[in-house]
């Protein structure tokens, strides 16, 4: 993998010094750029950018930069910005849930449909009876398509599996995709996603079972770089979370907490109480929430494509950003209440629907959600040194114009770790 020089960069956006790994409060709406600008790529890394008058001289017809081959490619005024980096995803599952889809029209709420055996459990029934193999195609065509819409940093979970057999399935499919793209993958276990139908009515059992069989099989083959835990009403409670974080601690995996989707769950407390690295959803809030976040490394995660889908209320990301805390985006692209991985959209309704600014919306999609992912020190903005996983836009006007204008085409080139797609 050779050299990439980018110029005649209209606007290159998204400028974050060395060593700033997140931000907060007011910071959010701040986003650093230069214009007339170029940026060179050596490998799979930044190497530097500057200003067009300052762009190191290539023999252009020969493609050559102080002795070396380079690729140029001519922005034409279009904005660079960093790649969109999405913390919280469930993209391997198999086949869909249109049908419930229907329920939802009818008006059945996310939790009755659960209460009947649909939701995640129609998810594990369909896994559960999917090959690797099968599986890893399905998968490999949505992270392909969240790719093309200029995603560069994906965590994926597991929780489809509901046994260890097909956790293990899912998190072996997730490996796979590591190494077959160049996405930046985080993967996350989540056997805590609902309770296996096997032990329904014996949610203790199910817990110990991911503490004693799941957590030890999936450490084994390292398999997860974290763990999450869905906190929730009719879910998994305060006590059985920290019990699965803790046994989860033995084996050097971070929490990621799903919390407060359909009630105050006490998630969020649960999660800042084990250092957890993200706390996700938040739809239903209180201050009590906001102030216990307050000081901590924990970042709070809002999934608006759930909202949006789901008729749920929107976090309050602009509370938490007044109250000085930072706030990261993710689509939660999975197949029941929020199947869509394009954050593009995910801005827009930080936006349109969250009341953040574009500047806020568009840290929240980069690198606060890198940061949310433990990934903010090699991606999320354009730093000397990060991956060059970026966005050439068609010429638009401003920032602003990304989730203003949402439907209109305006990625002209995708470069993920330095090769164009």
């Amino acid at each position: 993998m050779g050299k990439i020089l980018i110029k005649n960069i209209g606007e290159l956006i998204g400028i974050v010094p060395e060593g700033v790994l997140k931000k907060e409060g007011r910071e959010m709406g701040e986003v650093s750029s230069l214009k007339n600008a170029w940026l060179l790529a050596d490998g799979e890394k930044i190497e530097s950018f500057g200003r067009m008058d300052d762009c190191p001289p290539v023999q252009e017809s020969e493609g050559i930069l102080h002795g070396h081959k380079v690729e140029i490619i001519d922005a034409e005024g279009g904005m660079v910005m960093p790649a969109f980096c999405d913390s919280h995803s469930h993209i391997v599952y198999a086949g869909s849930r249109e049908g419930e889809f229907r329920d939802k029209i009818n008006g059945l709420t996310y939790e009755e449909i659960a209460a009947r055996g649909g939701g995640i459990l129609n998810s594990a029934d369909l896994l559960h009876e999917t090959s690797e193999e099968e599986l890893f195609r399905q998968s490999l065509k949505r992270a392909e398509e969240v790719m093309h819409k200029g995603t560069g940093v994906l965590e994926i979970k597991s929780g489809y599996g509901l046994n260890t057999e097909d956790e293990l399935k899912m998190l072996r499919v997730i490996r796979r995709l590591k190494a077959a793209l160049p996405l930046e993958i985080r993967s996350t276990f989540l056997g805590a996603h609902a309770v296996g139908r096997e032990y329904t009515g014996r949610q203790g059992e199910y817990v110990d079972m991911v503490c004693n069989e799941m957590l030890p099989a999936v450490a084994a083959e390292d398999l997860a770089d974290f763990v999450d835990i869905f906190c929730d009403s009719g879910f998994f409670t305060p006590e059985e979370t920290l019990q699965i974080l803790d046994a989860a601690r033995k084996y050097g995996l971070r929490g990621k907490i799903h919390a407060n989707e359909l009630g105050v769950s006490g998630g969020v407390q649960a999660g800042v109480s084990r250092n957890a690295l993200s706390v996700d959803h938040l739809e239903q809030t209180t201050d009590a929430e906001i102030e216990v976040l307050r000081g901590t490394e924990t970042m709070p995660t809002m999934l608006p494509g759930a909202s949006f889908f789901s008729n749920l209320p929107y976090g309050r990301a602009k509370d938490y950003i007044k109250a000085g805390l930072g706030v990261a985006l993710a689509s939660d692209y999975n197949p029941g209440s929020s199947p869509s991985g394009d954050m593009r959209f995910v801005m827009a309704l930080g936006c349109i629907r969250m009341r953040l600014t574009p500047e806020e919306a568009f840290n929240a999609c980069t690198l606060n959600s890198a940061y949310a992912m433990g990934a903010s020190r090699i991606a999320g903005s354009i730093t000397e040194g990060k991956l060059a996983s970026l966005i050439i836009t068609c010429p638009v006007p401003s920032l602003s114009f990304i989730p203003y204008s949402h439907q209109t085409p305006f990625i002209k080139t995708v470069i993920l770790k330095g090769q164009a797609i």
